[in-house]
């Protein structure tokens, strides 16, 4: 259960850290950009009606707010659930990209829920090539789903192999 506590930690740490971002972004771009690394990295402020890549944001009102609240709920569900069933088998790297897709996606649906938008600020871009504005929660997922795929298909074999030779 220990371990299980420090996955609920980190959750909370991603959604307080997306939040406070968040909420710095509407407080401090609302009236204009903030240019970070000239053609490479700006702060602007998005409001994301849709998913990733804002798929869906042109779809019917309740369409969109239901399948994306309904889906991130599900997805936050799934991901909080099973790392608690598998908590005494699954690895360190599994176990919290599990924590950052579950925070990364707790954050995004407050937003949607309690905003009815997500408040995306991170404008990374090379000259007049954007890519879609992001904030900590899409990082976090991001992260955690590439830091999974990277342990499924790099590393563990090796590990099954040194467990096996053992």
């Amino acid at each position: 259960m220990k371990r299980y506590i420090k996955f609920l930690i980190l959750v909370i740490t991603i959604i307080a850290l997306d939040l406070f971002t968040k909420s710095l972004a509407v407080k401090y771009l609302s009236s204009g950009n903030i240019t970070v690394i000239p053609n490479f990295l700006d702060f602007t402020l998005v409001w994301n009606r849709g998913a990733a890549f804002g798929i869906l944001a042109e779809a019917p009102e309740t369409v969109r707010v239901l399948i994306l609240i309904v889906a991130s709920s599900i997805a936050a569900v799934i991901t909080m659930g099973y790392a608690f069933a598998k908590r005494k088998t699954l690895t360190n790297w599994e176990f919290y990209s599990l924590a950052l897709i579950a925070g990364g996606a707790l954050g995004n649906l407050y937003d949607r829920i309690f905003i009815g938008s997500v408040r995306d600020f991170i404008d990374v871009y090379i000259k007049e090539y954007h890519w879609p504005a992001f904030n900590i929660a899409d990082a976090s997922i991001s992260t955690g789903i590439a830091v999974f795929i990277f342990y499924e298909l790099f590393l563990r074999k090796k590990r099954e192999k040194s467990v096996q030779l053992d």
